[in-house]
Order: C-alpha cells, then structure tokens, then sequence
C-alpha cells in the first residue's frame, strides 16, 4: 500500500518561517491601527482642550473689559476652569498612551501637543545646581584629552515638604563678681502668655481653619501624619488665644467699616452644633467698599454670627449707623429705615439683581435647553420675563461704563442714560401687571419691585449707590465654600470667634494682602506693640517686615 511522502524539512521551515512572517504583520497591523486610533483619540482631545481653553480665556477678557455681567458670571467661570482643567489632563494622558502605541510601529508618526511657551520660574525662587557626572573619554574616538565647550541647563521645579523646626531662646545668666546680682536679658515676647507656639504657626492654624476651611481635627491629623503630634485640645487653645489677642484689631475694623458713608449688609445660614441635632444660625456681614464710585477709603467686612434670623440683630448691629444701606428686602431691615430713628435715617437702596432673579428664573432658556436634553420637559418661557430681562441688563450695561468713577460723574450718566430707561420700565411693569392675576409668578416679582420702587431708584440721585449688592455676597462666598468641608459651628462661642476671623481674613484680601503673612506678622509685633499704634497693623496701612517676607 503506498503512503504519503513524508514533507522535507526544509518545506517544514518555510512554513513555520511563513507563519511568522503572517503573525508579525497581523502584530504590526494591530500596532499600527491601535497607535493610529490613539493618535487620533490625543488629537480629539487636545483639541477640545484647545477649545475650552480659548472660551475660558475669551470669558475672562469679556470680564475684564465689561465687568460682570451676572451674579451667575463667577459661577460659570468656575464651571469653566473645572471643565478646562479635566479636558487638559485628559489630553495629557490620552498624549502618554499615544506615544506608548507610536513606539510600537514604525509607521505612524508620533503625536506631539503644541504647547505654549512656559514663563519662566520666578527669580526669588533659590537654585540647586546640580552638574551631571561628565564623560571620561570622547564617545567618538575613546580620547581622554576633552575640554569644557559650554553647558545646558534644565530647570525642573521641586517642593520640598513642609520643614518643622524648634526654636530656642537662650538666655544666659552673669553674675556680678562685685556684688554677686545674677543679670540676664529679658524673656522674649510671646504672642500668648506661656505660649509653645510661634507666630508663623499660629498664623498658618488661623487660615488653615477659617480661610481654608480645614477643621482642626484634620489639622491634627496631617501635622501627625508629618511628624509633629499635636492635640485637638491644644490646637483649639491657640485658637481661643489668638481670637484674644486680635482683639483689638477687630474693634478697629469695625470701627472703619459703619464709618462709611455707603454700606452693604447680607447674611447666610450657619449649621450650629447643638444637643442631638444641628441647628441653623446665620452670618451677617457689613461690607464697606467705595472703590465702584471711586473713593479712596480702604475696603473693609464685619461679620456678625446670631443663633437666628430676627430683627433685633441687624438693629443691634447698626444701631450707631446713619447713611445709605444696600440689602435684600428682608423685613428684619425695617425698622431701620423709620424717618425718626436715632442717630439718623438709614436710606435704602434695593439690589437690582435680587429683583431680576425670578425674572430670569422664568426666562432661563439655557436652563430650559438643559433640562430637554435630559429627556425632561422644557422649562415655560415666559416672554414677559424675556422682556424684563433684557430691560434691567440695558440698566446693568450702563453701569459697566461708569464703574470706579467719582459720585458726580455716576449721577450725571445716570440722570442722561438711565432715568428714561428706569420711566419705561416702570411704566410697563404697571401695564403688565393690571393683567395679571395675583397668584402669578410673573405678577409677585413684579410686586416686588413696584412695592418698593423709591429704594430702587434711589440710585439716579445718587452717584454712591451701586445697582447691585454683589459685594456682601462676595464677601459671604468663604462661608458657604466653608459649609461643605466644616459642617457646622461647635457652638455659639464658635460661631462668634468665627466672624471675628472671617472680617480680619476677608478684609485682607479685599486689600489685596496675603492673609496667612499679615496674621503671622500681626501675631508677631502685636504684644509689644503700642497701643496707640494699633492702626499701623491694619491690613490698608501694613507693610510686610523682612521677617515676614522671609516665612
């Protein structure tokens, strides 16, 4: 019986050589679609990076040219910089995956993101030099005979953790070989009488927990986690300590802001630790800021905490005020505008932009676009809201023109500009409310205004006045971020110290000075300073000590 020819070896090898051959082009055909397809993924992505980053940068010059344009602007462009952010590290990462794919084929070309030139690092930062080990020999020819042409730099910035130190104050003791007295220098300075703390420390635990919101149970925790052990309880002395001690500036604080002329006030709600629940207390805050008509006195706030939201704090607050006070309607505020109150009338002048809120609320078609797109039922849009709307902006526009000039100048635009706006808009308010039924949302915000429509106009007369009350709210923005991280006040006491803080912090960066630096400073020359010259270390007035600059 015949059988089959056994195969020659070498037929065996070409055909295993074939299969290899087949397998290493099915590899490098898989290589070079998934490196083609992540190239593509690190373009897609750097171009929505690129895009995102131009509508932040076009947003923020529109601010800076217009101003703001709305009391949602901030938080938009907040949404814009958190969406930027996770777009450019999306475009990093998918960038490192394409380069990995790329150096796996040999034909596709690498993906490189175009960056824009860095700044360089700034010139106070110190530099290590650190010099590469040179080579020995030529790696041409093997010579030893090299001579230093030149050298390049690389600068790659690096932190270096937080350094913890222990200073001691030595004070040596002489005696007198004449009549054996013992002398010695005086002990130094402490900010808190048999204090551990030094003021750099107690100034960062002061802004780590009222400026950044960070708890002094969290404190504990990192500065344990690095290796200085500190106690809740101990920590919580400083505090109570430095709250003390920066009494005096508060007062003085206080003082400069119902000195003004114009104020803004506004409060927010407090969780407020009590027995088997939270309860809800509120913060006030008085903002004097005379930048928007031009005035030359500096900027301060005063915050106020009170267990509830009665009357009788706002009076309290402002019982030694008489001037122009912007504010929402709350009806705690009423007693204060009586023509016979003492020391004076308080004038008020109402936000424009709390008035607009429910229009735009009914006009909101962003709002409505967002809602359809998630399968839900788009938002009524109101047309008379839209109408609204876009009359009080023309009055928002014309403020933007005239923002940081004198009183004068403000009234004499307003009087030209705004007056005939403000007429017909009154005007047509009254028209659209006779057809409404009262129940409408459109007719109770247009009651609203109407309601009080003399504190709404107050503006035309006078220069001073600022359409909106954005400034309060501003300056209250720290405490509903602080929400969310602290949860609640301890205490009354708590909320109290609190305050104290938030107007010594937020006055601060109102002047345009590093808080955790002036605290640190303050803490520092505040016990033997005169007290007479208390002033001299209010935020406006401080200039920074060589120590200072040096923490």
């Amino acid at each position: 019986m015949d059988t089959a020819p056994e195969a020659l070896p070498d037929d065996v090898d070409a055909l295993k050589a074939a299969l290899a051959a087949e397998r290493r082009q099915r590899l490098e055909d898989t290589a070079r679609v998934e490196a083609e397809l992540a190239v593509a993924r690190a373009q897609a992505s750097d171009d929505q990076a690129l895009i995102a980053h131009q509508q932040l940068q076009i947003e923020k010059l529109k601010r800076q040219l217009y101003g703001q344009r709305s009391e949602r602007t901030a938080r938009l462009l907040d949404q814009m910089e958190l969406s930027f952010e996770e777009l450019e590290s999306t475009a990093a990462e998918d960038e490192v995956a394409a380069e990995a794919a790329v150096a796996r084929t040999t034909s596709v070309a690498a993906f490189t993101r175009k960056r824009p030139a860095r700044r360089p690092f700034p010139e106070h930062l110190p530099r290590e030099r650190v010099v590469e080990p040179s080579p020995a020999a030529c790696s041409c020819c093997g010579s030893e005979r090299l001579r230093k042409l030149g050298e390049d730099v690389t600068e790659t910035l690096e932190v270096v953790p937080r350094q913890w130190k222990v200073i001691q104050h030595v004070r040596e003791k002489f005696t007198c070989r004449d009549c054996e007295r013992i002398s010695q220098a005086p002990a130094p300075f402490h900010v808190i009488a048999r204090g551990w703390a030094g003021p750099s420390l107690l100034a960062m635990i002061l802004f780590e927990k009222f400026g950044q919101h960070q708890p002094l149970n969290r404190q504990a925790e990192r500065y344990a986690r690095e290796g200085v052990p500190l106690s809740l309880s101990t920590l919580a002395d400083q505090v109570g300590a430095c709250c003390a001690v920066l009494a005096p500036l508060i007062r003085r604080i206080e003082a400069h802001v119902f000195a003004a002329e114009r104020l803004h006030g506004d409060d927010t709600t407090v969780p407020v630790l009590a027995k088997g629940r939270t309860d809800t207390g509120r913060a006030w805050v008085y903002v004097r800021d005379d930048r928007p008509f031009g005035g030359r006195d500096p900027p301060a706030a005063m915050f106020y905490y009170s267990r509830d939201r009665t009357g009788e704090h706002p009076q309290a607050h402002l019982a030694g005020y008489a001037g122009l006070f912007q504010a929402d309607a709350f009806g705690g505020y009423t007693k204060l505008y009586e023509p016979d109150r003492k020391p004076g009338p308080i004038l008020e002048a109402a936000c424009w932009v709390h008035a607009r809120r429910p229009f735009f609320a009914m006009a909101d078609l962003a709002e409505s676009a967002r809602r359809a797109a998630r399968g839900k039922t788009r938002a009524v849009i109101s047309p008379l809201a839209l109408e609204a709307v876009r009359r009080i902006d023309a009055l928002f526009e014309i403020e933007r023109s005239i923002n940081g000039q004198s009183a004068e100048r403000r009234r004499a635009v307003r009087q030209g500009s705004s007056v005939p706006l403000v007429a017909e808009l009154e005007g047509w308010m009254r028209e659209q409310r006779a057809k409404l039924s009262r129940g409408n949302d459109l007719a109770r915000a247009i009651d609203y205004m109407l309601k009080r429509w003399p504190a709404f106009t107050r503006f035309l007369d006078d220069g001073r006045i600022c359409l909106s009350n954005n400034a309060a709210e501003r300056a209250l923005r720290g405490i509903a971020l602080g929400r969310k991280s602290w949860l609640f006040a301890g205490s009354d006491r708590g909320g109290q110290r609190a305050a104290a803080m938030y107007s010594l912090i937020v006055t601060a960066k109102m002047n345009n000075v590093d808080p955790q630096a002036w605290l640190a400073d303050v803490l520092a020359r505040i016990a033997d300073h005169p007290a007479s010259r208390i002033d001299d270390l209010l935020p406006w007035h401080w200039r920074p000590t060589p120590r200072s600059q040096a923490a």
